[in-house]
């Protein structure tokens, strides 16, 4: 079934044509400072194209209610849109069945999610957890309380020194208490792809279930969570040029329906007594109380528009953005860049001898130039790279190599302050 509205559809040409793209981005006219903004945050959240404000305005305007159960017109109305959305997100990663995608409201609460019904079910005193070093901190700190609970154990993959996982080491740390794998798929602080499908297939010949955090590669590649053969997959709505508030738990439908709900509520039951409580068939036994109804919907519009230009046309896009902007910024002495993985997407995390990374960002900003400094919540990357933190340019698709240049001359501005 075709799904895109053509209302939605960007206004490019048959090439990638970024000006074109760039037209749908109300935000990018904004000045700051007196100088255009070059937005280069895009790993910390996306922006939003005018087509996907038109249809939450269309929705607020003209379809609001709240869905299930309701008879009138509006309330069936918003029903269908919302689950018309779900659908969207289910050929968007191309999973086999509608209900197994649930909305949650990013991608911490769909890791949370599987912990308490997945996890907090299925893990036992002694039993094994892999994480690896480059994990967000929402796919670590869920697993360590659950850990502390059950009395289990948390077992971590070791990276290199250019931020690629040891593989040899991921597959020595396996054994018969090995119960559950979280990886994510796309370093958000440093770029790396990891080899995800490759990890998937040894956990599953061992008989061990995982959970991929997508959040960072979601927006950047195309994503098949069959192809991948991933249990859970998890990403946000606002890094896929959608609303904040909105995510994905993508869940196969037989371990969906042998987990614990995370959250009682309305619409998650079938029946309740004060003796007994039945729970409603999934997702819905997932998406308890009034959901985000409205960022769903913006969040369907939101892949429809990424899905009209093509995630691969994307992802090559920004490719050769991550390449221009390396080789520029590796010409600059004294920055260094962290982060140097064979496979990456476009983040781009460097260091600057003599200047902390805050104070980077300050003066970028009076460029102009908009980019994320700290441990971007992987501390254990951090530490691990010997850094207390980063300047980090996170590049999209309606972002230009001109837009390149004024990040480098930035640069460059900041060293001869503190030169």
């Amino acid at each position: 079934m075709k799904l895109i509205d053509s209302a939605l559809k960007p206004e490019f040409t048959s090439m990638f044509d970024v000006e074109h793209i760039r037209a749908d981005f109300p935000i990018l006219k904004l000045q700051v400072e007196g100088k255009p903004l070059v937005y280069l945050d895009n790993a910390a959240s996306s922006q939003m194209p005018q087509q996907v404000i038109d249809r939450l305005v269309r929705y607020q305007t003209s379809e609001h209610a709240n869905i299930n159960r309701g008879v009138h017109y509006l309330s069936e109305t918003a029903t269908a849109e919302y689950e018309s959305a779900r659908r969207r997100l289910q050929h968007f990663i191309n999973a086999r069945e509608d209900r197994e995608v649930v909305f949650t409201s990013g991608t911490t609460d769909s890791i949370n999610l599987v912990m308490h019904g997945y996890g907090r079910k299925y893990i036992r005193a002694g039993d094994e957890i892999i994480l690896t070093t480059l994990e967000h901190h929402s796919n670590i700190v869920p697993w360590q309380m659950l850990a502390e609970e059950k009395g289990a154990k948390i077992r971590v993959v070791p990276i290199s020194d250019a931020g690629e996982l040891l593989v040899d080491e991921y597959e020595k740390l396996f054994n018969a208490r090995t119960k559950f794998v979280g990886v994510l798929h796309v370093s958000n602080a440093l770029g790396t792809i990891n080899p995800v499908k490759e990890m998937i297939a040894f956990a599953h010949a061992r008989g061990v279930p995982v959970l991929v955090d997508g959040a960072q590669a979601a927006p950047h590649m195309a994503v098949d969570v069959q192809d991948l053969d991933c249990d859970f997959y998890a990403f946000s709505g606002h890094k896929l040029c959608g609303p904040t508030g909105i995510g994905v738990l993508y869940g196969k439908a037989e371990l969906l329906e042998r987990m614990q709900p995370f959250k009682g509520g309305g619409d998650m039951i079938l029946s309740v007594t004060f003796e007994k409580t039945t729970y409603n068939s999934i997702p819905h036994k997932f998406e308890a109380g009034t959901p985000p109804i409205a960022a769903a919907i913006g969040l369907g519009a939101a892949v429809d528009y990424l899905s009209a230009i093509g995630l691969d046309t994307i992802s090559a896009y920004e490719l050769k953005l991550l390449n221009y902007a390396t080789e520029q910024i590796s010409n600059l002495p004294g920055v260094r860049v962290i982060g140097t993985a064979a496979r990456k997407t476009a983040v781009l995390s460097f260091v600057m001898e003599g200047v902390h990374p805050h104070d980077i960002g300050t003066l970028l900003n009076h460029e102009g130039v908009a980019v994320r400094t700290g441990h971007h919540c992987v501390q254990p990357v951090m530490l691990r790279l010997r850094v207390p933190a980063t300047a980090r340019a996170s590049f999209a698709f309606y972002n230009t190599m001109a837009e390149v240049d004024t990040l480098i001359s930035g640069i460059r501005t900041v060293q001869k302050v503190f030169t």
